[in-house]
């Protein structure tokens, strides 16, 4: 569910090609410290990459630069496709990547690890398990193997909420019967995601 006082990014929000050439090394090194806390680990061979505005803006940012578009139309365009990746105030938004540095294992892997984007979760103290929904913008796997990339949304339930604001911590994990790993956000993480919930 969306919420209407997200601040989503605006045409006026971006850099013009020239401003952001001159100012890039230094907005880069900004994101790459603000990452380090949206990052956790589960087992040896899936990461979640939490985004929120920052992130997706330096994302657009890249885009606009690298295909050199700079027309308002084309632009807002962009803006339409990444926007929705922005947290809502009552979620978390995350890329999920699957690493397998050599090509034939990869390969091998996410055929085995068809689905598995279905079968990632959150717990919030004791409470249940709430799974992601997955590749809400596209279909990213097919019949015969999984995708090394998808977009998750973990859409959290107030008591969830509530249990985070009094200090319960945050399990991820996953249930694939060929990957089944969970990890808990340090506190460092915890504390950038409970700073992307509204309140």
């Amino acid at each position: 569910m969306e919420s209407e006082s997200v601040d989503k990014l605006q045409v006026g929000d971006l850099l013009k090609l020239e401003e952001y050439a001159g100012r890039r090394g230094e907005f880069r090194a900004r994101v790459l410290r603000h990452k380090k806390n949206r990052k956790l680990h589960i087992g040896a061979h899936l990461t979640l990459l939490f985004e929120d505005r920052l992130t997706i803006q330096y994302q657009i940012q890249e885009m606009l630069r690298i295909e050199r578009i700079f027309e308002r139309g084309a632009i807002e365009g962009e803006l339409a496709v990444y926007n929705p990746l922005i947290p809502d105030g009552g979620n978390w938004k995350a890329s999920c990547l699957i690493e397998y540095p050599e090509l034939e294992e990869r390969q091998r892997r996410l055929a085995e690890l068809k689905g598995i984007e279905d079968s990632i979760w959150v717990r919030i103290g004791d409470g249940e398990k709430i799974v992601a929904v997955a590749d809400e913008d596209l279909e990213r796997g097919n019949q015969a193997k999984t995708s090394a990339v998808h977009f998750l949304r973990f859409e959290l339930p107030p008591p969830a909420i509530a249990a985070l604001r009094t200090g319960a911590t945050v399990h991820f994990g996953v249930d694939h019967p060929g990957y089944r790993h969970s990890a808990e956000a340090p506190e460092p993480v915890r504390a950038a995601l409970l700073a992307d919930l509204d309140g």
